[in-house]
């Protein structure tokens, strides 16, 4: 296994524009984690409907939907949902109304923690709806920048470059996140950033985008 193509990818990456915007995103996740506890739980809302949707489609949902999150009833969220094109609106409100019972103290909960990857089991255990990849998805847009977001774009990309192997299905094991979790973990070290950085680095080689 060589890391080689997949560094010297993310070093040229480094000495182009694109860095200026990924370090302004990573201060902005950095800033929005330090807010109340209403504005993390609407970034929850947002990776809670990114789930087997889209990040564009997250957006657009978390823009229109703002503070309903918080206090719309399950059945009228659900109608906002589909109307705005998500999947799954059903299931999604369902989780959103769910999740509300940490809203008063979710930053609380979470600066509990003495890690990143224990805040991110507390959210997967507390917060139905997010698996390891959502869960760590909404921990980086709240300033968490230890943890990755493994989607298909990523792992395409180390297929790619001959890190990994062809993965059997999209839908991975905890086991096998983790340990893809360890190499990009390896690669963040050789390419000092940190695995936050890496992500939105490694995305924007394969979508052309900087999202969130």
């Amino acid at each position: 296994m060589t890391f080689q193509s997949i560094i010297e990818l993310v070093e040229n990456l480094k000495k182009k524009p694109i860095r200026n915007i990924i370090d302004l995103r990573m201060q902005e996740f950095e800033d929005l984690g330090k807010k109340n506890n209403d504005d993390i739980f609407k970034e929850l809302c947002f990776c809670l409907t990114t789930a087997n949707f889209s990040a564009h489609g997250g957006i657009k949902i978390q823009n229109a939907i703002k503070e309903g999150f918080m206090h719309l009833p399950e059945e009228e969220l659900a109608k906002k949902l589909a109307e705005l094109g998500h999947r799954f609106p059903n299931a999604r409100a369902k989780f959103i109304c769910g999740a509300r019972i940490h809203i008063k103290n979710i930053k609380e909960n979470l600066q509990s923690f003495k890690d990143d990857k224990q805040a991110r089991s507390w959210v997967k255990e507390n917060v139905k709806g997010l698996g390891m990849k959502e869960a760590s998805h909404f921990l980086r847009n709240i300033g968490y920048k230890n943890l990755a977001i493994i989607d298909f774009h990523i792992v395409d990309l180390l297929v790619k470059h001959g890190v990994i192997e062809a993965q059997k299905s999209k839908s991975l094991t905890e086991k096998k996140y983790l340990e893809i979790e360890n190499i990009l973990n390896k690669i963040a070290q050789a390419t000092n950033t940190n695995l936050g950085e890496l992500d939105l680095y490694l995305w924007y080689e394969e979508t052309g985008k900087v999202l969130k």
